[in-house]
């Protein structure tokens, strides 16, 4: 039971903090799942997210997985409760107030500060998973050169091209597993 609390705590508070989406608490749901609670490695909460990217519908239903492995069907459902229904609830209720203040000047000025909030908020997401995938002390030299080539490429890839990004996610594990198997 006190574990279902904790679970329920954690995501309950991180749904408050994702401004700008689920990517932007990666950081603190990394740190609270893996370091603080010790419910998964680092390696297990990357793999997730990974799965979570090319699963259907929201990317953040991988919550769902945290708590199923820390409170099997109940903390599963708690999860998904404690991590959508706070944010929607404020959701709703700021955009009851944001409608009431369309013609208010501060809502364009609160709306152009809240842009690069969210961006360093996400990149700092990018970084915090990228960082397990691409660099582990646990691995050899060879290993995290690998992974970042593969990592490097495929930012690349992304930057340059429209390529469905599942695809690539696809195409890197494939290449990413033959390469370390071999080296």
């Amino acid at each position: 039971m006190k574990r279902l609390v904790g679970l329920v705590n954690v995501f309950a508070l991180l749904s408050l903090l994702a401004v700008g989406g689920g990517t932007a608490v990666l950081p603190q749901m990394k740190h609270e799942v893996v370091a603080l609670h010790h419910w998964m490695t680092a390696e297990q909460f990357t793999d997730l997210y990974s799965l979570g990217q090319l699963a259907p519908g929201p990317n953040m239903n991988m919550v769902a997985v945290i708590g199923f492995k820390v409170g099997g069907v109940a903390g599963a459902l708690l999860v998904l409760i404690a991590f959508y229904l706070p944010s929607c609830t404020l959701a709703f209720a700021a955009g009851r107030i944001w409608d009431h203040f369309r013609e208010s000047p501060w809502r364009d000025a609160v709306q152009r500060g809240m842009a690069p909030i969210t961006v360093g908020l996400m990149l700092s997401g990018v970084y915090a998973i990228g960082t397990v995938a691409t660099l582990n002390f646990h691995h050899s030299l060879r290993h995290n050169l690998i992974t970042s080539a593969i990592t490097a490429s495929v930012a690349a890839v992304l930057l340059l091209r429209r390529i469905n990004p599942a695809l690539l996610i696809l195409l890197a594990a494939a290449i990413g597993w033959f390469a370390l198997r071999i080296a």
